[in-house]
């Protein structure tokens, strides 16, 4: 497929440069094993959709069994519920598959919830857990806020949150990976790595979401590559609709992005970060980009970049409409989200260089 570029952010690159990057490891270190993020199985954990043949994932040794079963050779999962014997039951299990394992942590909420934090990270360490994803915002931004004001709020609020993590992450050695979430921009993420200034905050980096804040994702992997702990690799596809346009993953090698310039550009800056899939089967998200409310919580933007922007979506949109997910039986969607998994490692593994 002929790649295209988004628009670009002349000022990324003075204000990554500003940042002190985490520090970079010898090539010979590289991850070349390709794991998987738990929202690539999305409906097995979250949509209580019930199944025989595809039960649900009520546990994290549910998805690592199946996930070392597909040929994945790690698995990111959230640590939440568990305790020492279970952490040393997923440790065995990890390390008989030998998978590397990442943790999902959600950052601590005020003061009070700073012991269900560290207890969280305490005991994942005990399955060998020292790199876990966060996010400062679960939802997006344009659907969460609607007013600058309380953006603004939410910003001040994700420093504290941060800032109560840190020295957690700090005495028990692990790395925090905050995950462009469809909260910040380029220059909002970087504010956020700057006002930390800790070595043991970084990113997971998400190669698409930051469409959906009309940003270049090959800028955005730029950016944020020097600060990558782990990574969520995904391809994409648009399609424009009336509000905007439409978003949707698509298995690797099927969508618009340069996969593998960015994992080129990523190994260039930390040969270290870990790979992970995150392939979510669902309908296309919206991006009501030409809304009101989606604006209200951003800074202006020329009106030529976002023209620029909408054109490349014109110029880029799928030649077929966008996959409708849940218009299919139960076991024929979760079925899809197993094949869409497995197609996409087998792609990684036969032509971006995992094992």
């Amino acid at each position: 497929m002929k790649r295209r570029e988004f628009i670009k952010n002349s000022s990324t690159a003075a204000l990554a440069a500003a940042i002190p990057a985490m520090p970079s490891f010898s090539p010979l270190l590289r991850e070349t094993r390709f794991g998987v993020a738990e929202a690539s199985y999305l409906m097995r954990w979250y949509r209580n959709m019930e199944s025989e043949k595809y039960p649900p994932f009520k546990l994290a040794l549910d998805m690592i069994e199946h996930c070392a079963a597909l040929g994945f050779g790690g698995v990111q999962v959230n640590v939440r519920g568990w305790d020492k014997k279970y952490a040393n039951k997923v440790k065995r299990r990890v390390e008989s598959d030998q998978l590397f394992l990442e943790g999902q942590i959600s950052l601590p909420k005020d003061e009070s919830d700073v012991d269900r934090f560290e207890s969280q990270i305490r005991i994942a360490t005990e399955a060998g857990i020292d790199i876990f994803r966060t996010v400062c915002l679960s939802g997006r931004r344009y659907e969460n806020f609607d007013t600058m004001e309380a953006f603004e709020e939410f910003r001040k609020n994700s420093l504290i949150r941060l800032q109560l993590a840190e020295p957690l992450a700090r005495k028990h050695k692990v790395k925090l990976a905050v995950e462009n979430h469809k909260d910040f921009r380029i220059a909002g993420m970087m504010e956020v790595l700057k006002a930390m200034d800790s070595e043991w905050i970084g990113v997971t980096l998400d190669t698409g979401n930051n469409i959906s804040l009309l940003e270049d994702p090959m800028e955005v992997v730029k950016a944020l590559a020097p600060f990558a702990f782990s990574v969520h690799l995904k391809d994409m596809a648009v399609e424009e609709y009336g509000d905007g346009f439409l978003l949707s993953e698509v298995n690797l090698g099927e969508g618009i992005l340069d996969i593998e310039g960015m994992i080129q550009e990523i190994r260039s800056k930390q040969p270290e970060a870990r790979f992970n899939l995150e392939m979510i089967t669902r309908d296309p998200l919206k991006i009501p980009c030409l809304t009101e409310k989606y604006w209200a919580t951003f800074d202006k933007i020329p009106a030529v970049e976002l023209a620029v922007f909408l054109k490349g979506i014109r110029e880029q949109k799928s030649t077929k409409p966008l996959a409708i997910v849940t218009d299919k039986p139960t076991d024929k969607q979760l079925n899809l989200e197993v094949t869409n998994n497995r197609v996409s490692l087998e792609y990684a593994k036969k032509h971006l260089g995992f094992k």
